[in-house]
Formats: structure tokens, sequence, C-alpha cells
């Protein structure tokens, strides 16, 4: 939210520069997370003066040039200016660019006027032209300004030019009240006060609204008051739709706001200095001069301000009118019943809407506007009148006109104050700290907070309905904090904590144990939105569309759907990251799933793990070196090993659903993992033209399988022993049936089987390949004699020539 620091302070005197002020609204909850410069003219004119032309004569060596001599009332010599317009005299009063002067041409560009020599003469500034300072469009001369001011003045002061600090406001969605200036200002002074300054928070006055006679009545309809508690309105006619003054644009433009016409940009400089949305209708287009609030019937037909044609929901609040509807109620107004430049009369609505059927409204047409903003986090009900009248003034000022009608304003049943009882003792509790009672009572009336009874036990406090979210009397106890000030609570010089007895397998024991290896390994952790797009499943076999969690009110059609996988999340961040030249990842999640199953809802835990790109950085002495399934892999089991668990392989690398090539690994009967390379048809759906390689722990089992006990070996005191065999084999014996066999002939010497080298190609016999295998014996009781050694090579070598016709070569 971009708050004005000179609209602020139209409603506080204040001196303090915005730095000052940023600091207390940062402490009051108003995070201010930049500033701002504005400008209503680019460069503020800054370094222009007016000048007073004392002489001008010809220029010796150009006939289109004079030579002139300005005195800039800065005390020193006039200097001389050489200058080309046709219409430079002495005696005339100009605007002129000083040395170092900045200008700006129409696209924004900058030029510098610098201190030079035209055609052989001197010349230290520039007279301007209009279009030359950006204030208009003419060329054919110099600007000749008002003889009555004097040299030196500056022209940003002449031509009115403003300038002005905005606040980027990143206000919290409970903060309703604080979605305007006025709000702003509010806490502001509720700030100020508690530091002692004595402020007075200025309203603009609408005493001076009347009916100037009453020839075009409008009358108003509200068929249910529960979702329409407060609907005002009023006319104005003769007015004339034109552009808006300059204070007004102005205004409007700090803020980040295009201006439209008069009427339109009085509708929102009032939304955003009191946080009331209003709505102008053309008066002439109100069919039987009757507004009707009311629903209609599901799929009415609808086209909206911006020529979009809308299928309406049976509980879509809709103002009407004899014909039909007109506008969308408190979200987006109607294509044909808006004001335009042949607006003569308009009929000018002010309302409090309820919040959570504007809020459904605005998600069901995805649509967000600064009244719906506004509207579907509560309003302030007690100034739906004040705000329409203050706004009907605005309009007499900028666009003329008379009020022809008294303000018809429904408002059944009055909003009433919230009721709370702050306890003393309790506040003290929950603070940390005794605030003196008077600091209590101050704070609480500063924020205009009623004390209705006082008490040695507390205060009976009446909250106005524009504080939705302080209706408890924890929320008053926040309001105190926040505004006493969370930095002036003493820290306590004594820590107090529970030691927790918990077994190591706690889950989030467990948990850290392995972020913290695989951030060891060079991972960096990501946490994704479990919101994704239900698009995603058309991208797999396996999830299906019916079993997506859907959102009765998404935020978007992309966050839509709870994910039932992790893999499309992880995806979306490694395109992030490449659209913007860091191609080398390894990201791992800690995340759920979630299913919609024949069966009920489900959610189960799991670990993920990408690798894409280089594993090393290009260096002088070293290329790099591209991640492969292999490197994943010891990834995969480093994980694994470091939760002590022991899984087999169950597949041999294949297809799967997600995957082009993957390997599962199982604990009895339990898949614990999957994880290969990523298909490419899903990998081109996100941009990602490199190989991707994923893992998906299922974390919930996994959990079951981890132990408490610690497991450990003492160091072997005798010596091992590494044979190899140069094993031929046909093509289809693979490195875990040798694995196998080779573990189940030698169950007591036998530690370790390593695949080292393949080899298939030229001098082998057709349908065979070359397997390298080294064998590590040992003996830990004692040294192994070489007869025993051979002896078990041989067994080794005959089971692996009968299981496996393999050879040695």
């Amino acid at each position: 939210m971009r708050i004005s620091y000179n609209w602020l302070k139209q409603f506080i005197k204040t001196d303090w520069k915005s730095e000052e002020t940023e600091i207390l609204l940062t402490d009051l909850g108003l995070e201010v997370e930049g500033i701002d410069k504005y400008e209503s003219l680019k460069g503020g004119l800054e370094g222009v003066v007016v000048g007073h032309v004392l002489t001008c004569i010809q220029h010796p060596n150009a006939d289109k040039l004079k030579i002139t001599t300005v005195d800039l009332g800065d005390g020193n010599e006039p200097v001389q200016i050489v200058c080309g317009a046709p219409n430079v005299a002495a005696g005339q009063k100009v605007p002129v660019a000083t040395i170092g002067t900045k200008l700006y041409d129409k696209e924004g560009n900058s030029f510098e006027i610098k201190k030079g020599k035209i055609r052989g003469e001197e010349s230290l500034g520039m007279i301007c032209a209009e279009d030359e300072l950006g204030i208009g469009q003419g060329h054919d001369g110099i600007m000749i300004l008002d003889e009555a001011l004097k040299p030196g003045t500056l022209a940003k002061d002449v031509f009115k030019i403003e300038t002005d600090e905005v606040f980027e406001i990143g206000l919290t969605p409970n903060r309703a009240d604080a979605m305007s200036h006025y709000g702003v200002a509010r806490d502001l002074k509720a700030g100020m006060v508690l530091k002692g300054k004595n402020i007075e928070l200025i309203t603009p006055s609408v005493s001076s609204f009347k009916v100037d006679k009453r020839t075009v009545k409008i009358d108003i309809k509200v068929e249910n008051d529960k979702i329409t508690p407060r609907y005002c309105g009023v006319t104005i006619s003769d007015v004339k739709v034109k552009p808006s003054p300059s204070w007004l644009q102005n205004r409007l433009k700090a803020i980040g706001l295009t201006p439209k016409n008069n009427i339109v940009d009085v509708t929102n400089y009032v939304l955003h200095e009191l946080g009331q949305p209003l709505h102008a209708f053309d008066a002439s287009k109100i069919k039987g001069n009757k507004v009707i609030v009311k629903t209609l019937p599901a799929g009415t037909k609808f086209t909206t301000l911006d020529d979009v044609e809308r299928t309406l929901h049976e509980e879509d609040l809709m103002i009407c009118h004899a014909d039909g509807p007109i506008c969308i109620a408190g979200v987006f107004g109607g294509k044909d019943s808006g004001v335009t430049e042949n607006t003569q009369s308009i009929f000018l609505e002010s309302a409090y809407f309820n919040p959570v059927s504007i809020r459904k409204t605005a998600k069901r047409h995805t649509l967000s506007t600064d009244a719906s903003f506004r509207f579907e986090r509560g309003v302030d009900p007690s100034i739906t009148e004040y705000a329409l009248k203050r706004a009907a003034l605005l309009i007499q000022e900028v666009a003329g006109g008379e009020i022809t009608s008294d303000i018809v304003d429904f408002y059944p049943k009055k909003i009433e104050d919230f009721q709370v009882f702050l306890n003393f003792d309790k506040t003290a509790k929950i603070i940390g700290e005794e605030i003196p009672k008077d600091t209590i009572k101050k704070i609480l009336v500063s924020l205009d907070i009623k004390i209705n009874t006082i008490s040695d036990a507390g205060i009976g406090l009446s909250i106005p309905p524009y504080r939705v979210d302080v209706q408890r009397e924890i929320d008053v106890i926040e309001e105190i904090l926040r505004v006493y000030g969370y930095n002036n609570i003493k820290f306590s010089q004594k820590l107090n904590a529970t030691i927790s007895n918990s077994s190591r397998t706690e889950e989030f024991k467990v948990q850290n144990v392995i972020a913290n290896q695989l951030c060891s390994l060079g991972f960096n952790e990501m946490m994704a939105n479990s919101l994704t797009s239900p698009e995603y499943t058309k991208l797999s076999e396996l999830i299906k569309c019916e079993f997506n969690v859907m959102m009765l009110n998404p935020l978007s059609s992309d966050l839509s759907a709870m994910r039932q996988s992790m893999l499309f999340s992880g995806l979306e961040a490694i395109s992030y990251n490449i659209n913007r030249r860091n191609s080398d990842l390894k990201f791992f999640e800690f995340g759920k799933t979630y299913h919609k199953l024949p069966s009920g809802y489900e959610e189960n835990k799991h670990l993920t793990m990408f690798v894409t790109g280089n594993t090393t950085k290009e260096t002088w002495n070293q290329a790099t070196a591209k991640s492969d399934f292999f490197l994943f892999k010891g990834y995969v089991n480093t994980v694994l090993s470091r939760l002590g668990l022991d899984a087999k392989i169950t597949t041999l690398p294949l297809e799967m659903d997600l995957l082009s090539e993957g390997v599962s690994l199982v604990i009895g009967k339990e898949t614990i993992v999957e994880f290969g390379t990523v298909k490419k048809n899903i990998l081109k759906h996100f941009d990602i033209k490199q190989e991707v390689f994923y893992a998906d722990f299922d974390w919930n089992r996994i959990q079951k399988y981890v132990s408490n006990k610690i497991k450990f070996t003492d160091i072997p005191k005798y010596p091992e022993v590494r044979r190899d065999l140069a094993l031929l084999v046909g093509n289809d014996i693979t490195f875990e049936a040798i694995y196998k066999v080779a573990k189940q002939t030698e169950k007591k010497y036998l530690k370790d089987v390593n695949l080292f080298d393949v080899y298939e190609g030229k001098n082998l016999p057709e349908g065979k390949k070359s397997y390298a295998v080294s064998f590590t014996i040992q003996d830990e009781s004692k040294t192994l004699t070489d007869k025993e050694i051979e002896k078990t090579m041989l067994k080794l070598q005959t089971n692996l020539e009968k299981e496996l016709g393999a050879a040695l070569r």
C-alpha cells in the first residue's frame, strides 16, 4: 500500500522527516518497506530559476542567434547566455536552466546544461521554452514569465511543481482500518501522543454540504440487509466531466493511480483518503429512477467495465435498476452505467457490504479491485454517509454541479461497538511488564477506544466497529503493546527453559539430521507452496485429476489445487533459477502431498531431492563435469546410510510414471524411495533443456524403520586382501547377479564386491561383455594365508561359472 507523505500531513501537521515517520510507523506495526520520491515533473525543475534579461544583441557569427546577459538573482555578476529563440528581448523575465541542471525530454531521457561556446561566444546556461522544461508542448520561442517575479525565484515554485515522499507499507490483512491515509494518520497520531507530541487529527469538514434543489431523486431498495447492512446515495446534477485539476492528479499519481476524469478521480481520492469505496453512476442510465440491491438467478449474464461478459452466481450481490444489473456490488462497475464525457448528472453510492459476500464474489470472478480489497476486509460502517458528503463536495469543487436530492441512507440496524473488559493483571502477565495504568488509558483513548468503566481490576471498553481485528481482550493487549512499543519492553536477565525427554527418533530430530547432511553435501533447502495448478495432472498417467483436493476460494487458477506430487513445484524452482542463469542446482524439500481418494482424504510426507547441471565450476585446470545418475545414486544412498537403513533394489533401471529411467528401493515389501531421470516431456513443459535427477522418499514409511539403536564395530586388527577377476559374461548378466552369487558363496570372509570396469566391443565373442570385479576378503580373527585366499577365490570362480556361465578372460 502506497501512502503519500504530503497527503498524510493534511491530517497531521508535523515537521518530522520521512525517516523519523518511517521508524514510528514500523514500530506501530505498519511496516514501511521503502520510501519513493515522487515529482509531478521529472527532475522537479531543480536548477531552473527566474532570470531577468538585461541586454540582448545580435550574435556576430550567426543570424538566428542572440547574445544576452541575464541576472539570475544570486548576487553574482549577470551571466552571458546565447539564445536562438526569436522572441527573446531585453527586460523579460524568463526561466533559465543554470550550469549543471538536468532537463528531461518526453521519453524521460536527461541532458545536462554545461558551460560551452556557441559559434565562438561563451554561453553559461539556457533560456528555456515550454517543451524544454517539460511543462508544455510549445517550442515557438522561450517562455515569458510574469514581470513581477524576482530574479532567482525557483521555477518549481513558479510552476507549482510538487515533490512528495511515498511510503510503501507492507500492510497485514487484519489491518483493514489502516487501508487509507486517514487510517495511517490515526495510528501515527497514537504513536506521537505517547511520545509526548500534542497532535491533533484533522478531518475534512463536510459542514458546507447542502441540498441545492430536489429535482432528481433516485429511490433505493435493499432486499437483504444482512449482506447490505448500510447503503447511501445522493444525486448531483449539471456536472462537467473533464480532466481533474493538477493537485488531484498529483495525489493519485503519487500513489500509483492513473487519473481518468474528475468524477472518477474524486471517488478514487476519497477511497484512498478515508478508506471508503464509492461508485458514481450516470444517473440518466438508471432506468425507473430506482436502485435495487439484490442477488440475481445463477447464469445471468453481465458485462463489466473491462468489456468482459461474466456469468453471475446466485450469491453475487448486484446493484440493479428497472432493466437489470448495472454493477457488481463492491467489486466492479458495469459497462453501460459508468461515467463518460457526456454525463451530466450522477448518482453517487456509498455503502457497507458484508465482507464475506464481497470476498466470495471477487474470488469467483477473479476480480481484485481497490474497492473489493477494502470491502472484503471490512470498512468503517460509521463513515458511510460522511464519505458520501466528502465526495459530493469535492465533485462540486472540481466538476461543478448542484446537489439535487436528499441523501438516502438505508441503515435499519446500527452496527454497535465491540464490548471488551480488559484485566490489568492479565495485561501485565501477557506483556511481561507492568505498564502504568495512566499510560494504558492514554493509549486506548488515542486509538479511539472508549473507556466505559474503570476499577482496580480493569477497564470496560467500547471498540469502534472499524477495528474488525480488535474484538477480544487479547486483541486489546496487542494494541496496547504495539503503541507502547515492543522495543520498550525490558529483557529479563534470567532465561528459563524446559528440558524435554524425547527420543532420538523423533520426526523433527531425524529430519534435522538429514537436512544437515544434505546441506553438507551442497544442497539448498527449498519450501514450495502446497497449492499448485490442477493442470499438472496431465503430465502424469498415475496422478488423476479426480484425486485433486481443490480450494473453495482459490487465489488464482494456478493455485487452486493441493499438490499430489512434489516434483512439479521443484521443477518450477529449477526453471526459475535457470532463467536467471543459475543452472547448477541441488535442492531438497520436506513437504506433504494431498489426495482425495475414494476412501477419503489423505496426506503423506515426503523428502524430495533434485540435482541438475554441473557438479563443478569451470577452472583453468579443470573442465566442468555434468551431474549423472550414479552421482545422484550416491546422494540417495548417503541419506539411507545416515538413517541406518539397508534398502534393496527391486527393479532394474526402467521407465516409471514421472521418470524416463529410474530405480525403486524397498525395505521388506514397502517402497521407500524412487529416483532417476525426469522425463523430457515433463521438463519441456517447464522449459528446462538439461537433465534433472529426482528422488522421492516416502518419509512416513522411512520413519517407521528408523531405529534408536546405534550400530558399531571395532576397527579390524587384521589386514584385508583384494583380488580381481576379469569375467566374460553374457550381455544379459548384471553386476547385481554377480554380487548376489558372490555373497551367497562366501559369507564369512567376503566383505565387499565392486565393479570397476566394463568392456564391450572388439575381441569379445558375440553376445558377451567383460566385467572387471574386485573382491575384498578379510578374517577379523586372524591374518588370512595365501592358501585360504586362493581357496576362497576358487570357490567364487566356480560358482560364478556354474550359476552365471562366467568365464575368466
